[in-house]
């Protein structure tokens, strides 16, 4: 008689907090030893009411924040207090919320200085690459990005942070300000970076939109992993507005 096959293993995380506590003052704690993860090629969506901790999660891993205890992981490293700009070069950008351009630079510029970090003859190539993902930017090239409508800004945004090729995309809010019809892109965008291998994680209040291309879906409440969930049994949870909103939310498994 046959043995049965071992069941496929389970995609490793990339990313760990393990009982992290971190916040913006020694009396201002927003994680309260937070413990979580987010696996390789997979959008890990963060969900939950205002003051969650949603966003202080990727200001934590990106090195905006250091944690008072606890440990953040990298790739099994830990990353406590690494500045950003040593995440940048480690493969983690950072797309914060809201518009974070130089307005009065040329979109070109905005790109160039995105890429900071590069060696300067690899520039081209890679603004190339981003071009070609992102035809309506190279339309706009030699526009002020202040010229640009809220959609072609969020392209540019992510386009900046994908010069660097990073092997994880942090991004925050990406539908504020967004049409319809842009919101579908930039998550089709996002799916599309999953699937190439980019581990995603993300905060976005369009819920229902996000989890349509999310993998999997992980709520906070009062700055503690409350819920960890596929993400499309998730949407069809009848307690999903509630998990949002808060309130006794189900332990996670």
């Amino acid at each position: 008689m046959e043995a049965a096959p071992s069941p496929a293993p389970a995609t490793a995380p990339i990313i760990a907090f393990d009982k992290v506590v971190a916040g913006y003052t020694p009396s201002l704690t927003i994680l309260n030893a937070t413990t979580l993860d987010a696996r390789a090629g997979e959008i890990t969506l963060l969900i939950g009411p205002n003051g969650a901790g949603k966003s202080t999660v990727l200001k934590t891993l990106f090195g905006i924040l250091t944690p008072t205890s606890g440990e953040v992981r990298f790739e099994g490293a830990c990353v406590n207090g690494v500045p950003p700009r040593e995440l940048l070069a480690r493969g983690i950008a950072f797309v914060p919320q809201g518009r974070n351009l130089f307005g009065s630079l040329s979109v070109r510029h905005n790109l160039e200085l995105g890429g900071f970090t590069l060696p300067r003859r690899e520039l081209p190539s890679r603004i190339d690459e981003v071009l070609a993902r992102f035809p309506r930017i190279r339309e706009r090239l030699d526009n002020q990005a202040s010229t640009m409508s809220g959609g072609e800004q969020k392209q540019l945004e992510v386009g900046r942070a994908l010069l660097l090729r990073p092997r994880v995309l942090l991004i925050d809010e990406p539908s504020i300000g967004l049409s319809p019809k842009l919101v579908q892109d930039v998550m089709t965008l996002l799916r599309a970076l999953a699937d190439a291998g980019t581990t995603v994680l993300m905060v976005e209040q369009n819920v229902r939109t996000a989890l349509k291309y999310a993998d999997r879906a992980l709520v906070l409440e009062m700055g503690r992993l409350a819920l960890d969930r596929p993400a499309a049994t998730l949407l069809d949870d009848p307690d999903l507005n509630r998990l949002f909103l808060g309130g006794h939310a189900r332990p996670a498994a």
